[in-house]
């Protein structure tokens, strides 16, 4: 399970779009440096931390601020709902009809038995994109917001030791697909395949905790 992600504005080379907009890339370093290394966790029913996704919006990848986890008729989800299992979707497309970009730097699992954290990232402390599915959802108070889930996939051999899920990780090449393709099984499957395509360069590294005070690399 991915329960917190880092997003640090220092973030080197660029795997999040193959041609990402200038001003996309400077707004997530703006929004980044005005949350101050803070980890990204789900959004609280009274804090609403949100966070920023990408989405297509007529042809075009946006930025947009978002709820992690999903609401419900009104309130949030009393399913497990920050997460979704890319195997579900492969037998349930039809959660793919709307989806998104979450642009992270790094994220964190917790190593059991040891309760050691662990930070994962791409060997070049690149900002990436994890595949989310979205849908919109409103707070009690009747406000609106897109809510976001992040898809999971089983580890590789060389992850698995330290957790045995990860989030599915979308490459350039296939990043315009993940927004804007007809979502069915077939676009589940190709992601997975596009996704182990950056299997060997995660990387993980133990940490005190969650809280971001270092860095990858």
């Amino acid at each position: 399970m991915c329960a917190s992600y880092g997003l640090d504005p220092r973030f080197t080379d660029d795997e999040l779009l193959a041609e990402a907009d200038e001003a996309l890339l400077e707004g997530l370093r703006e929004w980044a440096a005005a949350n101050a290394g803070e980890t990204l966790r789900p959004t609280g029913k009274n804090l609403r931390n949100l966070s920023p996704i990408v989405v297509d919006d007529g042809g075009e990848a946006t930025l947009e601020p978002a709820w992690w986890g999903f609401l419900v008729n009104g309130e949030p989800a009393k399913f497990p709902s920050i997460n979704t299992r890319s195997e579900r979707l492969q037998e349930r497309p039809g959660a793919l009809k709307s989806r998104a970009l979450v642009p992270a730097t790094g994220w964190y699992e917790l190593k059991k038995p040891e309760r050691v954290w662990h930070e994962f990232g791409l060997d070049t402390s690149a900002l990436f994109g994890m595949a989310a599915v979205t849908q919109r959802g409103r707070t009690p108070d009747g406000q609106w917001f897109t809510c976001y889930s992040i898809v999971m996939r089983p580890a590789p051999a060389h992850l698995a030791e330290v957790h045995d899920r990860m989030p599915v990780l979308i490459p350039t090449a296939f990043a315009r697909d993940w927004l804007s393709a007809q979502g069915d099984r077939e676009l589940i499957d190709e992601a997975l395949l596009a996704a182990a395509s950056l299997d060997d360069r995660v990387v993980t590294v133990p940490r005190a905790d969650d809280k971001g005070a270092e860095r990858l690399f």
